[in-house]
């Protein structure tokens, strides 16, 4: 494994035509299975003209402890089909993923299907035209598409995931193509997460977690906050869930709808952190034996027969996002990481 190497900047493969430059691309091991945009001088330059008011230099990448430049950033934002506006978002997101606390290295080589988790907030959302929206988690817009993937290309190709080798996941998961999403703050009845997280309203931030694809919680017959709140934390309360470490946090996206029939019968964001803390509990009855022993054995006890999903109420991160429907959405982590939040330095 190298340490600390600073990459070769422009790489000559010729003239190839588009799909010769995709064959090309899947030899090298560059590609995640889908088409790739080829990353010319040209298109790179683009994307570095925008990015100039971020000048704080990157530190190495795991697992290969590569030192990126921000042409070869560029190079796979463009390989990910990212417009140039969209770089500074994607530039934000790894420096979230490369905070210490995130746990990169961990997160990468462990057989949990995590993927990096990003979370938009802030006026870039609507600039960028991210959804915040209805299928806000699927597909059909090109800046959280482009954008989660842009990512996940950078970890490949310049920090080595390469699955099977570095990335040692099981099974793996759709997000590990992409996951973006921007927090719907306009039909929020709280203020938006950023801002509870100490930034600005006028600044756009980006949060990232080491987490799992999203987990639908469907409530149509609840209208009250005390239904609401005892399906959300039951579909919460999985034996089978990293949660079970007890070591991590998770995230709780709520739906509009769920959202505002909560903030109806007066609940804060605390008192929702609060009261999921204290229901989302796994009786030791639905815990195998082996698993009780495995737990107890790094320390790790039930509270009165019950076993908690995360450290604290701290731990559970609740945000608004999505359409019309009486669903909401739990976002588990990998455990070992954390919800790391980064302002994004204004594009050029």
């Amino acid at each position: 494994m190298q340490d600390d190497v600073e990459e070769l900047e422009v790489l000559e493969i010729g003239d190839l035509d588009f799909d010769q430059w995709n064959e090309y691309a899947i030899e090298q091991g560059w590609s995640d299975g889908m088409p790739l945009l080829p990353p010319t001088e040209t298109a790179v330059a683009r994307f570095t003209a925008v990015s100039r008011g971020d000048n704080e230099p990157f530190p190495p990448i795991s697992p290969r402890r590569v030192i990126p430049t921000l042409d070869s950033l560029a190079a796979n934002a463009v390989m990910a089909g990212c417009r140039p506006e969209y770089f500074p978002v994607v530039l934000a997101a790894l420096r979230g993923v490369l905070e210490p606390d995130y746990n990169l290295h961990g997160s990468l080589a462990t057989t949990h299907p995590c993927a990096p988790v990003i979370m938009v907030n802030g006026p870039l959302r609507k600039q960028l035209e991210i959804n915040c929206s209805s299928n806000c988690f699927g597909q059909g817009t090109r800046a959280n598409a482009t954008i989660g993937r842009a990512l996940e290309l950078i970890l490949l190709n310049i920090g080595g995931a390469k699955p099977g080798i570095m990335d040692r996941s099981t099974q793996g998961s759709p997000a590990k193509f992409s996951f973006c999403f921007g927090e719907n703050e306009e039909e929020s009845p709280w203020e938006p997460y950023h801002v509870r997280r100490g930034f600005s309203a006028s600044d756009s931030v980006v949060t990232v977690m080491s987490g799992e694809p999203p987990h639908n919680i469907n409530d149509h017959a609840s209208f009250s906050a005390e239904g609401i709140l005892t399906t959300i934390s039951q579909s919460i309360a999985q034996p089978g869930s990293n949660l079970m470490y007890g070591k991590g946090p998770f995230m709780l996206v709520l739906g509009p709808e769920h959202a505002a029939t909560l903030k109806r019968d007066g609940l804060s964001i605390g008192d929702i952190q609060q009261e999921v803390f204290q229901r989302a509990r796994v009786h030791v009855s639905r815990v195998s034996k082996e698993n009780q022993r495995e737990y107890a054995g790094a320390d790790r006890f039930p509270e009165n027969d019950y076993y908690t999903v995360c450290p604290g109420p701290e731990d559970i991160h609740v945000a608004v996002a999505g359409g019309p429907g009486k669903h909401s959405a739990y976002i588990p982590s990998f455990g070992g990481t954390a919800v790391c939040s980064v302002r994004v330095s204004q594009p050029a």
